[in-house]
């Protein structure tokens, strides 16, 4: 069965989520606040996290970066929040889609199914893969490792899926639209900001120099490609 750790200080709502993923065949569980919920993703594994961004104590953007070193699953943000600024701070921070409050508890359902379907998918296809290396850059897709220059970078769940499907497709300009629809599925309430934020996170941990990157490319007007 498949595990979900909610992480949401109103009890009704944690409760609500509970009830309705565990009628949908997922195991859930609650944690009120931000340093439980650090504390559970530690200690146990969970295949998603549906992620409040107003938590006591630690909040959901600062959580949502921590766990970004050492989890790569999906994590979806839920929040009052609608302000775009909100949005991309969310995704800046390695979040994979944003659900405003309030919701519908069956929209919530199916895009926890998509998400994690589409994790497993790529997990699958990647599985059949073994390494992608381009000068210093070694992108092992068995392990979802990333190394530079033999240093291990840490990789969100979406940046490794986007590096991976431009690198294993060299050579060749994608817009931003064709990127979204790949890698986060027309399903998502994100928009195609999200690409231009991963790229950057993409840049920083692979370039020489960010600012003027030599592996992924913009084409002005057209989209991204990566140059091997």
């Amino acid at each position: 069965m498949q595990k979900i750790l909610i992480i949401e200080d109103e009890v009704d709502i944690a409760e609500l989520e509970r009830d309705y993923l565990e009628v949908s065949g997922f195991e859930s569980e609650i944690a009120l606040t931000g340093d439980e919920g650090m504390r559970l993703a530690r200690e146990k594994s969970y295949d998603l996290i549906l992620l409040d961004l107003m938590l006591p104590g630690m909040d959901g953007f600062q959580l949502c970066r921590e766990l970004r070193e050492f989890l790569d699953i999906p994590i979806l943000m839920v929040t009052a929040k609608k302000e775009d600024i909100d949005k991309i701070r969310g995704f800046d921070r390695g979040a994979d889609d944003y659900i405003v409050k309030p919701f519908n508890p069956n929209e919530l359902v199916a895009r926890v199914k998509a998400h994690m379907a589409r994790y497993q998918r790529l997990v699958n296809r990647e599985a059949g893969r073994s390494e992608i290396v381009v000068n210093d850059l070694l992108i092992d897709t068995d392990s979802r490792r990333v190394l530079v220059e033999e240093e291990e970078k840490v990789f969100t769940a979406k940046e490794f899926d986007l590096l991976v499907f431009l690198a294993s497709n060299p050579n060749r300009v994608f817009s931003k639209e064709h990127l979204f629809e790949r890698i986060w599925g027309y399903d998502s309430l994100g928009d195609i900001t999200t690409v231009t934020v991963h790229i950057r996170k993409i840049r920083e941990k692979i370039e020489r120099d960010p600012s003027n990157p030599e592996m992924i490319e913009t084409i002005w007007g057209v989209g991204y490609r990566f140059k091997k």
